[in-house]
């Protein structure tokens, strides 16, 4: 709903998570309002269209950089002390995607991983799956995406 009433940005950064690739794809329940509630799968779920999101706004933004990023597991109060990722190296990836005009970092429509692209789901990068989900986005929120 935000990323369809902004002021279209030079640049978007799209958080998600390895366990993206986990997620099943499910667009017609986006809202868990007809499925027994599962929060792993529910997570997996989101972190998937997230990377969908990003994906198809590059696409359909080509003068907007879009991007999804695992920060992986970082030490944070939401991830807890056991992560393996300390803060610095958790936020960097987004951080120069955000900022940077290194040419590396000039390019949209990718999933990067501890600033390296890496691949995503399959299913993130299905043109029909982002499309059904801007639909399905749309339709929920009642904010279509320009």
């Amino acid at each position: 709903m935000l990323t369809a009433l902004i002021r279209r940005p030079h640049r978007l950064v799209y958080l998600s998570s390895g366990l993206h690739r986990g997620g099943e794809g499910s667009l017609g329940d986006l809202d868990w309002t007809k499925r027994r509630w599962d929060p792993a799968r529910a997570y997996a779920e989101s972190k998937l269209q997230v990377v969908a999101l990003a994906f198809a706004l590059a696409r359909r933004w080509p003068q907007v950089l879009s991007n999804a990023v695992d920060p992986g597991w970082a030490r944070t109060k939401m991830g807890g002390p056991g992560g393996p990722v300390d803060l610095e190296t958790g936020q960097r990836t987004q951080a120069c995607l955000a900022v940077s005009d290194d040419p590396a970092a000039m390019v949209s429509g990718r999933y990067w991983h501890h600033l390296r692209q890496e691949q995503p789901a399959s299913m993130a990068a299905d043109p029909r799956f982002q499309d059904q989900l801007i639909a399905q986005l749309g339709e929920l929120t009642g904010v279509p995406l320009p």
